[in-house]
């Protein structure tokens, strides 16, 4: 009887031990966040992803994942540390992914043909969001856009960053690819989590962006298509073109300020649609489609 005793409290106070440091996580994230409550972040259910930064900040992911789910769907938002909104905008969709699971809605059967394991990486680059000012880049200096293994690597993303951002640091590659442990991390989720989707959200330019196999969507809410081309070294470039996963890569209109909450709403469910519309269909191989794309005005 007294080791069953031991036993519960044990565990007692690993839950104890393990709310209080999602409650301190949350809090610094809720100060940190525009419209994010701590409460909010909280119910996201965080878990440790046994990933660290550079500076050895913990990497969260969450999981909503419905019975029979067979579609997978990856959603990053904080890539840029700075683009403060495209966080907070993943934790407000963990909870309406977490809504629609428990009623139903759009991801049943019936809507979309699937049911849908989604996994949020909401601040892939904390260093960056916590620093002071919040910076684009990860601790030591690398856009992790650009940190991605595309083919020609080591030729084009010294050359794009050289002559095309006249070596703007905010788009510093590094010094090879996957030199950064956030990117890193990535790469693997991408290896074993096996997303059919990939979601990426940024900030500021007001637009929406696709790169990879199947028809984009024609707009999230108010932000329409506007493909930006491809960079070296890129998210979209790596996943998209070369690994024949969709990204849809959503550019937020403020880095600072979240988007209404209706409009937030009509985001996700116009991606639902778009979803119920084209995942279901059997997905092409990967194929390059590089050439499809022009040089980008653009740099998110």
């Amino acid at each position: 009887m007294r080791s069953v005793h031991f036993v519960i409290l044990s565990c007692a106070i690993i839950f104890i031990a393990n709310n209080s440091h999602g409650s301190t996580i949350c809090k610094h994230y809720a100060q940190r966040l525009p419209n994010l409550p701590q409460t909010q972040c909280e119910a996201a259910n965080l878990h440790d992803a046994a990933a660290r930064s550079v500076k050895g900040r913990t990497i969260w992911t969450s999981d909503v994942k419905p019975a029979e789910a067979d579609t997978r769907v990856l959603v990053i938002g904080g890539m840029h540390g700075d683009e403060l909104s495209s966080a907070a905008m993943a934790f407000r969709w963990i909870q309406l992914a977490q809504a629609t699971a428990q009623t139903g809605g759009a991801t049943s059967p019936t809507e979309l043909g699937q049911a849908v394991h989604w996994r949020f990486i909401p601040a892939l680059n904390p260093d960056g969001l916590f620093a002071q000012p919040a910076k684009r880049v990860n601790a030591r200096g690398v856009d992790l856009n650009r940190n991605f293994p595309t083919p020609n690597w080591a030729r084009d993303s010294r050359i794009y960053w050289e002559k095309r951002t006249g070596k703007d640091p905010r788009r510093w590659p590094g010094t090879k690819p996957l030199s950064e442990p956030e990117a890193r991390f990535l790469y693997e989720q991408m290896g074993s989590f096996k997303p059919n989707l990939i979601v990426s959200i940024h900030a500021p330019y007001g637009v929406l962006d696709f790169d990879g196999p199947s028809v984009p969507p024609s707009k999230l809410g108010r932000l329409y298509l506007d493909q930006v081309g491809i960079f070296p070294g890129s998210l979209g470039n790596y996943g998209g073109v070369h690994k024949g996963i969709p990204v849809v890569t959503i550019e937020l209109p403020n880095a600072a300020r979240t988007p209404p909450e209706a409009e937030m709403r009509q985001m996700w469910a116009d991606l639902h649609r778009w979803m119920g519309e084209r995942l279901a269909q059997p997905r092409t191989a990967g194929k390059n489609l590089a050439a499809a794309h022009g040089s980008a005005p653009l740099t998110p």
